[in-house]
Formats: structure tokens, C-alpha cells, sequence
């Protein structure tokens, strides 16, 4: 399964009417609403990387309030996150605050990356991407300050991260 996100920013306003147009489309597996140098962030899932270029180019970027995407192509980066802990913790509800994290680490240092942020409970997932960053994970907490803590202390202190930019979803902009 070919797996990629795009971060792209949009018309001011419109964030909640093009996340709804996102959410319509069969490949899109994720959609949120971000605070940060991103409007809205995408996860797509096709068979193949061909399909995600033309989802992209041929749908997303032609989309007319989108002024432009930044898309990182998933590597086959291993199963490390367990899929049950991460619905069970939805269904409970109890994770109120969540971000995804964009990474550069040092050359090389991108599965050990990998490695460590799936000893982090609140990583809910995470991926070696190609494109403008390196990795990218995705943290869910019970509450901001609790969020905080994760990004600061537990993620940027990690080994060979070089930096690191945070987008914090934005739950009011879901589209019912």
C-alpha cells in the first residue's frame, strides 16, 4: 500500500469547505484542519504511487481555493505501531489533543528516528517520508499541556533530530 501526506495551505476561510471537499475523496484516509505553516494536512492510501500522483496532481492541486501542497511520499517504513492501541484510545476518547510532527534528522539517522519515536506512547504513528522532511509522526494526548510535553521533551531531545515544525490540529475545523 502506497501511503503519502500533503500539507498545503488554502483561501483564508475556506479551510472548513475544503476539507470537507477533501474528505470525499476515496483515497484520502485523513484530513485535518492544522495551526502552523500549513492550512490542512491529507493522509493518502492507494495501491500504488501512481495513483497517489494523480490523486494529488490531478485532483488536489487542482482544487481552486488550494493555493499550494508540499507532498512527502511515504518509505516502506515496517510496521512499529500497533493500529489497536490507537483505535481503542479514539473510542475512548481521552485523546482531545493531537499534532503531526515533520522531522529532519541527520543523514542515515531516519529509521533509527523511527525506532525511538515508537517507544513514545502518545506517537500514534509515524513514517520515513521522501520530500522536504524526513519523517513525520503523529501524536495524540489527552490534553495540550500533555502535547506540549511530548513534542518538547520527549521528541525534540531524541538523538539526531536536527529540527522539527508542529502542526497542531485544529478540531473545530472538521466538517461534520
Amino acid at each position: 500500500m502506497a501511503k503519502a501526506y500533503v500539507m498545503m495551505n488554502c483561501d483564508l476561510g475556506s479551510e472548513k469547505e475544503v476539507i470537507a471537499s477533501l474528505k470525499k475523496i476515496d483515497s484520502v484516509k485523513e484530513v485535518h484542519g492544522t495551526l502552523g505553516l500549513y492550512d490542512i494536512i491529507v493522509q493518502i492510501e492507494t495501491e500504488t504511487e501512481e495513483k497517489i500522483q494523480k490523486v494529488v496532481t490531478g485532483v488536489i492541486r487542482k482544487m481552486p481555493k488550494i493555493h499550494s501542497t508540499v507532498t512527502l511520499t511515504r518509505s516502506e517504513s515496517g510496521e512499529l505501531f500497533q493500529t489497536s492501541e490507537k483505535l481503542i484510545g479514539m473510542m475512548l476518547g481521552k485523546n482531545e489533543s493531537q499534532a503531526y510532527v515533520v522531522i529532519h534528522c541527520d543523514k542515515g539517522e531516519e529509521f533509527p528516528t523511527l525506532k525511538n519515536l515508537s517507544h513514545i506512547p502518545e506517537v500514534k504513528e509515524a513514517d520515513v517520508v521522501f520530500g522536504f522532511y524526513d519523517v513525520i509522526c503523529k501524536i495524540e494526548a489527552p490534553d495540550d499541556k500533555t502535547l506540549e510535553n511530548i513534542i518538547t521533551k520527549a521528541i525534540r531531545s531524541l538523538p539526531h533530530i536536527k529540527s522539527s515544525m508542529t502542526l497542531t490540529i485544529i478540531n473545530e475545523q472538521e466538517a461534520e
